[in-house]
């Protein structure tokens, strides 16, 4: 049975989408087989593999509309051991179109039970809001793993999202547990970094990845080439702390 696991932030700018793809290509290059559901209307983890997402005929859309089955909207191998559910910019369109649809925040979920036993980990890669997409996300996932930035701000918002993982474990999926934090955009240079991971680790009492992915240029080139970091430069610091980080999402201990 695979974990399913939603990277979610309200806030943008974070990481969210960086952390999606290139976690789900190192946990693929150690043998595990990912699906990556991209949820997010801006389809950067669709375009970060290389996709070209207005091209598509079945997305994520098409799925929460049940206009498509969800193996008819699976990328099979867009890399070696990573499938994708593609999005784009009509996903935006989905909490209108969902009105009145009766257990709407399920549809993601049964669908998705349909093919979790195919795959070691499904992703899901969270719009930058806490909206209907995110809340099927959650519906979907056995966890929530939240990417947060090394600014002054970073626990703001945190405390909001924590509340809606909560509110979902109540009334909606009661086996959701929060993954855990990873910080993104680190820079050992400066002193501001070092303190706001001190600070969060003092101030939340959630598990905190030891792995700190590094404010890389590698990993922000990478995307423009439609790979990931460990497919573009497998040297880069990048690359090394993704793999890193996915040695720590595989030996975590699930309850």
């Amino acid at each position: 049975m695979g974990r399913t696991i939603a990277i979610a932030n309200q806030k943008g700018g974070v990481g969210k989408t960086t952390t999606a793809i290139n976690l789900s290509s190192s946990l693929a290059a150690k043998g595990k087989k990912v699906l990556l559901i991209d949820a997010d209307p801006q389809g950067n983890a669709t375009s970060g593999f290389g996709v070209e997402k207005n091209d598509l005929e079945n997305t994520v859309y098409e799925l929460l509309l049940s206009e498509c089955s969800i193996n008819e909207c699976i990328l099979s191998e867009v890399i070696p051991g990573v499938s994708i559910v593609p999005s784009n910019v009509n996903l935006a369109a989905t909490e209108i179109e969902l009105i009145g649809v009766d257990k709407k925040e399920f549809i993601l979920k049964n669908e998705i039970d349909w093919v979790k036993d195919k795959f070691d980990f499904i992703m899901i890669d969270c719009p930058p809001s806490l909206n209907l997409l995110t809340i099927n996300a959650m519906t979907t996932a056995d966890s929530v793993l939240v990417p947060i930035q090394c600014e002054f701000y970073a626990l703001e918002g945190l405390s909001q999202l924590i509340h809606t993982v909560n509110l979902v474990k109540e009334r909606l999926n009661p086996d959701l547990d929060m993954e855990g934090v990873v910080f993104t955009m680190y820079d050992s240079r400066t002193n501001l970094s070092m303190q706001v991971v001190e600070n969060v680790k003092n101030n939340l009492n959630q598990n905190v990845y030891s792995t700190l992915i590094p404010r890389n240029i590698r990993l922000a080139e990478a995307p423009s080439y439609g790979m990931p970091i460990n497919m573009y430069d497998p040297k880069s610091a990048g690359a090394e702390a993704y793999m890193l980080l996915a040695d720590e999402v595989i030996g975590r201990k699930v309850v």
